[in-house]
């Protein structure tokens, strides 16, 4: 099926109940992937770019990512049980969205494509890129989650309130103001547990993958890894570690940033990451 006649077969109308944040909110797209309607938002024009967003931050079109649409063709899909997209019964587990997003570049008919994840997204991304290395033009992680380092604890999402979380991301909490979920909407609050929800589902216990860093060795694509200065909530040392596995990847700081780079440094953090797509066309 082609992504137009994917397109047709799913309803107009958006995900009923779903709150929409203050600012950036963009009308998504829709498509149906494996019996799933899965909203997304696509702009740019240039190579084929799949974006993995983190735990948070949906719903919208950020800065970062109309930064990078200037230079690429870029495809941001909301996952399983976030955003717009809902929570099907099947999702248990990294293997389940590895299989979704095989499925999505198929839907869409892109063979390959430069992947790029965030946080969460980076450790899907780096799941993907293990079990279909030939379906990458390149990768670019950015402060990713997944690993585990001994000695350097990951901060505890579950164990903060939504506000502390959110502050937790920034190493300049003002930077937090535009994309803070209003915290006095109830329809808000439980969007954001649902999406905590998903993240258990995923991610409770352990809070690593312990195969994925011996996996990591089958990534044969151009590998960029991008860390924050100072991040609070997954070690500088995660990025490092998946860097040094990872055959030729090279990492690169963005100054002055916590964990939300994409939102404090989004032209900085776009620049190098279109910079490196460009050298590897």
């Amino acid at each position: 099926m082609t992504e137009k006649a994917a397109r047709a077969a799913v309803a107009p109308a958006g995900a009923r109940g779903v709150p929409r944040p203050r600012h950036y909110y963009t009308e998504p797209d829709w498509i149906e992937v494996g019996g799933l309607r899965v909203a997304y938002r696509r702009k740019g024009q240039g190579p084929a770019t799949l974006y993995l967003h983190g735990s948070g931050l949906t719903r919208m079109w950020l800065p970062f990512y109309e930064q990078l649409s200037q230079s690429v063709d870029l495809l941001a899909p909301e996952h399983p049980g976030y955003g717009e997209t809902e929570m099907p019964d099947w999702l248990d587990g990294f293997d389940d969205l590895v299989i979704h997003y095989d499925t999505l570049l198929d839907a869409l008919e892109l063979e390959r494509v430069h992947l790029v994840g965030y946080s969460l997204g980076g450790w899907i991304a780096a799941e993907f890129a293990v079990f279909h290395p030939r379906r990458l033009a390149s990768l670019t992680l950015i402060t990713p989650a997944g690993l585990r380092v001994p000695g350097r604890p990951q901060g505890d999402l579950f164990a903060m309130d939504p506000e502390a979380l959110f502050m937790a991301f920034f190493n300049d909490p003002a930077n937090a103001a535009e994309i803070l979920p209003d915290l006095e909407s109830l329809d808000e609050i439980e969007h954001q547990f649902g999406e905590m929800a998903t993240l258990a589902r995923l991610a409770w216990n352990p809070r690593f993958d312990p195969k994925l860093e011996r996996r990591l060795e089958r990534i044969d694509a151009p590998t960029l890894v991008i860390k924050a200065e100072n991040d609070r909530l997954i070690p500088g040392e995660v990025a490092d570690r998946f860097a040094e596995v990872i055959a030729g990847a090279r990492v690169e700081t963005v100054p002055g940033t916590g964990h939300g780079v994409i939102i404090e440094q989004p032209e900085k953090t776009a620049d190098l990451v279109k910079e490196f797509i460009g050298a590897e066309r």
